[in-house]
């Protein structure tokens, strides 16, 4: 029933994209490149950078993403970390070395890990406190590499669209790719499912490309967003920057949104 939510309120929030798209010209400049993924920078009024690829499936954040007995767990536990080094987890001393915090019965999955990302509520001091962080099951989450942090930040947004099946999304950056710091082309649950891929962290995602990932650097304030505000202001900066038929121009193509 929350997922069923979830879909609907992305479907009211969401304005309707124009299904032709008009002849125009796309100016770009590659702007980093990783593993064979170039990130092109586009000039407009609006910065922006843009990348096709892979849609891997994170769970980080979700309150039910990780389980000390692994199977219970949205993802494999091996996605969180391993002991002496939790990437993914809170731990009971502040580090990587420490050892994982288990959510309580006042905490919304008892039993459960407290699963975090790098996009946390500054304004909520409690380290253990499972909504500091982004819920990957609710909120559709873009994830970068260090490198491409150089040239974005947690916090902006962005604007995701699967060529495959004209799906497309607004996001947010919320995580930073630690685990495979050289990987590019991931993303929440809640951002899977609203581009039509499997949202299954542990055998979903899309692989072989035809996923577009635009995001606008500078464009947030560093704190996680509600959903309808990333939804709004995704949609806002896109259609700023050119919209369908800037994003078909750059790419070649004449995708038609659904």
């Amino acid at each position: 029933m929350k997922f069923g939510v979830i879909i609907l309120l992305l479907a009211a929030v969401v304005p309707s994209f124009s299904q032709t798209s008009k002849s125009m010209a796309c100016e770009k400049r590659p702007l980093f490149n990783i593993k064979r993924v170039i990130a092109w920078s586009t000039p407009s009024d609006v910065p922006a950078f843009f990348y096709n690829a892979d849609l891997a499936v994170d769970a980080d954040g979700a309150f039910k993403a990780y389980h000390p007995e692994d199977r219970p767990g949205l993802d494999a536990l091996a996605h969180a970390g391993h002991p002496g080094n939790w990437w993914a987890l809170v731990t009971t001393n502040g580090e990587r070395s420490g050892r994982p915090v288990v959510q309580r019965q006042s905490d919304p999955a008892p039993g459960y890990y407290v699963s975090t990302t790098a996009l946390y509520d500054p304004k909520n001091q409690n380290p253990r406190d499972p909504h500091r962080y982004v819920d990957a099951n609710t909120i559709p989450y873009i994830v970068l590499p260090p490198q491409a942090l150089k040239h974005a930040r947690l916090g902006d947004f962005a604007t995701v669209l699967n060529l495959e099946n004209g799906r497309i999304s607004g996001a947010i950056v919320a995580d930073e790719s630690l685990e495979f710091p050289d990987r590019i082309g991931e993303g929440s649950i809640a951002l899977a499912r609203a581009v039509g891929v499997d949202p299954d962290p542990r055998h979903g995602g899309k692989e072989g490309g035809g996923v577009v990932y635009l995001v606008y650097p500078g464009s947030g304030n560093g704190s996680p967003r509600t959903l309808k505000d990333v939804i709004a202001n995704s949609q806002r900066l896109f259609e700023r920057w050119g919209g369908l038929d800037k994003l078909n121009a750059c790419l070649g193509t004449n995708v038609k949104v659904r």
